[in-house]
């Protein structure tokens, strides 16, 4: 079983506005990744909301998505990550951590990632994408870093996991840099609508 946790508890306060409800194609920001989610070949969708959750849970269609409240979520990324992973299904085989601000990261990204990590494990267990080098998102982790993921304490965030387990790190280069933009600022919303990423509507 492949997992994703999706990250949507922010305060958005660069954006100065609840960035997950943002209209992207006639559809919010987070209904058009959780539409990328269901195209994919992910199992389970296990949604991380905190700031305004009864509002975003409203705009939502969820009788597919395991919507989870972290009232803690103004302490960090982490503690979303957390309850997210605390929520993982049993049987998870591995797990993506997914960025509710990448609208444009499409269901082909996800389904390339499975198969590159059930084709490399068990001698890599982390699949990050690229483009031209730099790593983007969404991370692709196998479920034996469930515990120590649950362990972290303070907002290092994932980056934790990454830096002390170099050598299970796969990266995998990406024919589009989607996988590096999320939507932080008005400019970034902006200039995200005017780009024709694979992930876009035509």
């Amino acid at each position: 079983m492949i997992s994703a946790i999706v990250l949507a508890a922010g305060e958005s306060k660069r954006m100065g506005q609840t960035k997950q409800l943002l209209d992207w194609e006639g559809r919010t920001i987070l209904q058009r990744v959780l539409e990328n989610l269901s195209r994919s070949q992910v199992d389970e969708v296990i949604l991380v909301l905190g700031h305004e959750a009864e509002r975003i849970q409203q705009t939502l269609d969820t009788h597919k998505v395991k919507v989870v409240i972290n009232k803690n979520y103004k302490a960090g990324m982490i503690t979303s990550i957390q309850q997210g992973l605390i929520n993982l299904n049993d049987k998870v085989e591995a797990f993506f951590i997914v960025l509710a601000d990448q609208p444009a990261v499409g269901p082909e990204i996800f389904d390339r990632l499975i198969s590159e990590f059930r084709r490399v494990t068990p001698q890599k267990n982390i699949v990050l994408p690229a483009f031209r080098g730099r790593r983007g998102h969404p991370a692709l982790f196998s479920g034996k870093y469930r515990k120590e993921a649950l362990r972290i304490e303070g907002d290092v965030g994932f980056r934790q996991v990454l830096q002390e387990h170099p050598e299970e790190i796969l990266t995998v280069e990406m024919d589009t840099d989607s996988i590096l933009q999320d939507i932080d600022t008005p400019d970034d919303y902006r200039k995200q609508l005017k780009t024709n990423f694979p992930g876009k509507d035509p």
